[in-house]
């Protein structure tokens, strides 16, 4: 997975408002999180342990929300 570099450009000297799109373009372009994806390596098992925990996590989170919504 190839990712480009991300580029802004100053206008009128305003270096707060090109730094603001800087950071929105770096975060929108997936950068930061291959960075840390890259900071260590996760064995293929712990990868899918943790999207099941997600997943049951974020279910449970649903059905107390509906519990709540009645």
């Amino acid at each position: 997975m190839k990712i480009e570099l991300t580029k802004t450009k100053v206008i009128k000297s305003d270096i707060n408002r090109a730094l603001k799109r800087f950071k929105s373009a770096t975060i929108d372009s997936g950068h930061l999180d291959e960075l840390r994806e890259r900071k260590e390596f996760l064995k293929p098992s712990v990868i899918k342990r943790k999207k099941m925990k997600d997943a049951v996590r974020n279910e449970r989170w649903k059905r107390e929300k509906e519990k709540d919504s009645y």
